[in-house]
C-alpha cells in the first residue's frame, strides 16, 4: 500500500493530481479497513456471532495440535475441507486454551489480509484510488452472512477469500512482468493455489480462472524454471491431501461432490433450486439481508447480479481487445514507466477482471446445480461466500459510469440515463449493505447472552463432577471444547440412539463411564424424549435445571 501512496497517475484528463488527492483515499482506506477490523472486534467482544458444535470441532482439532496429540488432516468425522485454520489457530490456543476469542483472533487476521490486499488487487485492475477505497469500505461492512463466514472458524471460509485475492495479485505480477522476485511469485502462487485444494474446492473457479490468465500471458516462461517452481509448489500446497489419498486409498473429490448436495437423501426440485440458488443465494451470500432471512425488498441484488456479470464481462473483453485503454494507471506495470508496460498492465487488468466475473459467474451456477441450494438455502449461501473477491470487477463499469456522468462527461442523454442508474445501484449497493450491517450488529446482546448461559452449564458440570454425557450433536463438540476437555461429550440423536460422533475417542470415553449423564437444551425434542424416559421411570435419572439446558443425572 506505501508504493501505491508515492504513485502519482494521471487523471483522466491527462493532469497529474496534487499530493492531497492521492493521500485522501489512502488514508480514507486505512479508516475504512480500520473500522471493519474494529467492528469485528466489537463481536467478538460479544461473542458474536454465535458458536456451534462445528466451530468447536475446529477448535478442538487446534488444540489437539498445540498439544502435539493430533495433526489432522481433515475436519474430523469426514475426508474433505482441511484443517489450515486449526494449524494456523493452534499456536494462540497454546497459550490461551480453549478460548472462543483466540480461535476468531486468527479469522479476524484473514479478513483484514482479505481487506488489504482487496485494496491492493483493485489498484491493480483499474488504478483508481477512490474506487479501491468503495471496494475496501464495503468489505467493511458485514451482515449477518457475511460475518458468519468471516469469524466463524467452521472450516475453509475465512481463509478462501484472501487467498483468492492474493492468488490474483500475484497473478497481476507475474503477468505483467514486475521485475525482481520472480521465482518467489511463482512459489507463493503455486502454494496458495495448492493450499486450496486441500482447503475447500469452492474457490476452485477462482484457482483456475486465474490460473488460466497466467497461462495465456506467460506460458513461455512456464517452459523454463517458472513452470517447474510452479509445478513443485502446488504439489507442496497439496501435500496433505495428495498424502492422506495416497496413505487411504480414498478419494476425497467423492465425499466433496456429495457433501455440495450430490445425495440421493431429499433431493430438491429445480423450482426450489433456482429459488435459492439465483434468487436468495446472491442476496445472502453477497451481504444484502438480515439475520437469517431476506425481505423481499432486499432481493434487489439477485436481479442486478446477472446484468452486471453480462456488463462486467463485456466491458473487460473489450478493454482486452483494444489493449487495456481504459485502465486508469494505477496498478503495477505503469510504475515501470513506458507506455508498452502501461498498455501491459491494462491488458492483464482486463483479462483479470474477465477470469473473476467468470469465477463468479461458475461459482453461482454450480451453487444453483448443487442440491443444497434448495433444501438449505439460508445456511448453504456460504458457499458463496467467494464472490466478495468479484467486487472489483463487478462494479468497476458501473464506477466508470457514474464517473463520467459526475465529471459532465456524458453528454449523450443515452449515457447520463446510465451514469445515474448506475450511481443508483451504487448507492443501493452502500446503503443495502449498510443496513443488513446494522440489523446483525443487533444481534449481538443475545450472542453474548447465549454464551453466558453455556459458560453457566460448563461452571455447573464442573462443580457436580460430571465428566462423561451425552447430548446432541449441536451441544457435545461445543461443549466438549469450552471445557477443554473436561468434560467429554458423545452425541445421540432425538430418540437416544447413537449420532454423529467427529471424533470417535469421545464415544468410547463416555461408553466406558460407569454413570454418563444426559445434557439437552430446554424445549427440544431430546429434552422431551428424555423427560418421557423420567416419566416412565421415576427415580432413574435427577433432573437438574440449568438456564437453557436440562441435565439428567443418573443414579448410582
Amino acid at each position: 500500500m506505501t508504493a501505491g501512496v508515492r504513485q502519482e497517475t494521471h487523471d483522466a484528463r491527462g493532469g497529474r493530481p496534487a499530493a492531497g488527492r492521492v493521500r485522501l483515499p489512502v488514508l480514507l482506506a486505512v479508516v475504512a479497513l480500520l473500522a471493519g477490523v474494529g467492528y469485528r472486534l466489537a463481536l467478538l467482544a460479544f461473542d458474536a456471532p454465535a458458536t456451534n458444535s462445528d466451530e468447536a470441532t475446529m477448535g478442538l482439532a487446534a488444540l489437539h495440535i498445540a498439544r502435539g496429540q493430533d495433526f489432522p488432516v481433515w475436519f474430523y468425522g469426514q475426508s474433505y475441507m482441511g484443517t489450515l485454520e486449526a494449524y494456523l489457530a493452534a499456536p494462540v490456543l497454546a497459550l490461551t486454551g480453549p478460548s472462543l476469542f483466540g480461535l476468531r483472533l486468527v479469522t479476524v487476521a484473514l479478513y483484514a489480509a482479505f481487506a488489504l490486499l482487496a485494496w491492493r488487487l483493485t489498484l491493480r485492475l483499474t488504478g483508481d484510488r477512490w474506487f479501491a477505497l468503495l471496494v475496501v469500505a464495503l468489505l467493511a461492512l458485514g451482515s449477518d452472512r457475511i460475518v458468519k463466514n468471516q469469524l466463524i472458524a467452521g472450516g475453509g471460509y475465512p481463509e478462501m477469500s484472501p487467498a483468492a485475492a492474493a492468488l490474483a495479485l500475484l497473478a497481476y505480477d507475474l503477468c505483467a512482468g514486475r521485475p525482481g522476485r520472480r521465482l518467489p511469485r511463482w512459489t507463493a502462487w503455486g502454494l496458495l493455489a495448492g493450499l486450496m485444494l486441500w482447503v475447500d474446492p469452492l474457490v476452485l473457479p477462482y484457482v483456475l480462472g486465474v490460473g488460466a490468465v497466467l497461462v495465456a500471458f506467460r506460458w513461455r516462461e512456464l517452459r523454463g524454471r517458472a513452470g517447474a517452481v510452479l509445478g513443485i509448489a502446488v504439489l507442496v500446497g497439496a501435500a496433505p491431501l495428495l498424502g492422506h489419498s495416497l496413505a487411504t486409498g480414498r478419494n476425497p473429490l467423492a465425499a466433496v461432490l456429495a457433501a455440495a448436495g450430490g445425495g440421493a437423501d431429499a433431493p430438491a426440485g429445480w423450482a426450489d433450486r433456482l429459488h435459492g440458488g439465483l434468487l436468495l443465494g446472491p442476496s445472502l451470500g453477497m451481504g444484502f439481508c438480515s439475520p437469517g432471512n431476506c425481505a423481499t425488498w432486499q432481493l434487489w441484488w439477485a436481479l442486478a447480479l446477472p446484468v452486471l456479470l453480462v456488463v462486467a464481462a463485456v466491458a473487460a473483453g473489450r478493454a482486452l481487445r483494444t489493449g487495456g485503454a481504459e485502465h486508469v494507471g494505477g496498478g503495477g506495470a505503469a510504475r515501470a514507466g513506458s507506455a508498452g508496460d502501461a498498455a501491459a498492465g491494462g491488458r492483464v487488468g482486463a483479462a483479470l477482471r474477465l477470469a473473476l466475473v467468470a469465477a463468479a459467474a461458475a461459482t453461482l451456477v454450480a451453487y444453483t446445480l448443487s442440491g443444497s441450494a434448495g433444501r438449505t438455502p439460508v445456511e448453504s449461501s456460504r458457499y458463496l461466500s467467494c464472490l466478495l473477491v468479484s467486487l472489483p470487477a463487478l462494479l468497476w463499469p458501473l464506477w466508470r459510469a457514474a464517473h463520467r456522468l459526475a465529471d459532465g462527461r456524458s453528454r449523450r442523454p443515452g449515457r447520463r440515463v446510465v451514469g445515474i442508474l448506475a450511481a443508483a445501484v451504487l448507492a443501493a449497493t452502500v446503503a443495502g449493505t449498510g443496513y443488513a450491517t446494522y440489523r446483525a450488529a443487533g444481534t449481538a446482546p443475545a450472542a453474548r447472552a447465549a454464551e453466558a448461559r453455556h459458560t453457566e452449564l460448563v461452571g455447573t458440570l464442573r462443580e457436580l463432577g460430571v465428566r462423561h454425557v451425552y447430548g446432541g450433536y449441536w451441544t457435545c463438540n461445543r461443549l466438549t471444547f469450552a471445557s477443554g476437555e473436561e468434560v467429554v461429550c458423545a452425541v445421540v440423536d432425538d430418540e437416544l440412539r447413537p449420532g454423529h460422533d467427529r471424533y470417535a475417542p469421545y464415544r468410547r470415553a463416555v461408553a466406558a463411564s460407569a454413570a454418563p449423564a444426559w445434557i439437552a437444551p430446554t424445549g427440544s425434542p431430546l429434552a422431551a424424549r428424555l423427560d418421557e424416559r423420567l416419566r416412565a421411570a421415576p427415580g432413574s435419572l435427577d433432573l437438574i435445571t440449568i438456564d437453557g439446558y436440562r441435565l439428567y443425572l443418573a443414579r448410582s
